[in-house]
């Protein structure tokens, strides 16, 4: 049994749920259970999207810095191994991810939180990148991430500067997509999850494993994937139902059996 993330299941949506106070500091075995869970959820064909969040004033705050400051060199190179596992597994979750951002996300819960697809974050939340005032770097994927969410240059202003930023901000740039009342947060996530469940989950899947392959390939092999994949969902019982119902009820009617 995990000691600090929760799995639960409801309606098609798998919700992961951080609990180490007071700050969900990612300690070595917080990062375990969430490389765990990750990847439970994605191989269970019951879940067709997922929400990971932590508590209602914070969603994570980062490493566990007592934990690294007694680490040298060789000590810090094996466990940064663990550390990225952890954040490759959420963001190779096979399934729609969503993170509900509430308080705090900092360091490597800004990380975790990008492994996400999707991010909603409360109006009150705060994010960053503060490694720079350790003299460290993000370690978990932040100067890569970051990049690609909000361009090389807001992300060098980030991370340079360690600041804090607010929600708006957040949202102006393109670092979350959805910016709600914190006690909203959670429910705008699994409402938005849930919707994203109902869809064809081979072709969600599909769609999330070709868009996230075709940002490291150039223009002609991602046209490539996306052919294949196109072509291939022709042999799904999903794409016989959808093209089905939108000729007889139009578009947005189809209810996918996920085969």
């Amino acid at each position: 049994m995990a000691e600090y993330v929760a799995i639960d299941v409801q309606g098609g949506v798998g919700l992961v749920t951080m609990d180490r106070p007071p700050m969900n500091a990612l300690s070595a075995q917080v990062q375990a259970e969430l490389r765990d869970a990750a990847r439970e959820l994605s191989a269970r064909a019951d879940v067709g999207a997922v929400v990971i969040t932590g508590g209602p004033k914070v969603f994570a705050a980062g490493a566990d810095i007592k934990e690294m400051q007694g680490m040298d060199l060789q000590a810090m190179l094996e466990a940064s191994v663990q550390l990225q596992d952890c954040f490759t597994a959420v963001a190779q979750i096979a399934q729609p991810t969503i993170a509900a951002i509430t308080g705090y996300a900092l360091g490597g819960g800004l990380e975790l939180a990008m492994c996400c697809d999707l991010r909603v974050i409360g109006d009150n939340a705060r994010v960053g990148q503060p490694e720079i005032l350790l003299g460290l770097v993000p370690g978990a994927g932040g100067t890569q991430r970051l990049p690609r969410l909000v361009g090389p240059a807001r992300a060098k202003d980030l991370i340079f500067s360690g600041r804090f930023v607010g929600a708006d901000e957040a949202h102006a740039i393109g670092l979350v997509d959805r910016v709600v009342a914190p006690d909203d947060v959670l429910g705008e996530a699994m409402a938005w999850a849930a919707q994203l469940a109902r869809g064809p989950a081979i072709a969600m899947r599909g769609a999330k494993r070709v868009i996230d392959n075709g940002l490291d390939v150039d223009l002609d092999t991602g046209l490539e994937l996306e052919r294949m994949l196109f072509a291939t969902l022709f042999a799904t019982e999903d794409r016989a139902i959808g093209m089905a119902s939108f000729v007889e009820n139009g578009p947005g009617k189809a209810e996918f059996t996920g085969r």
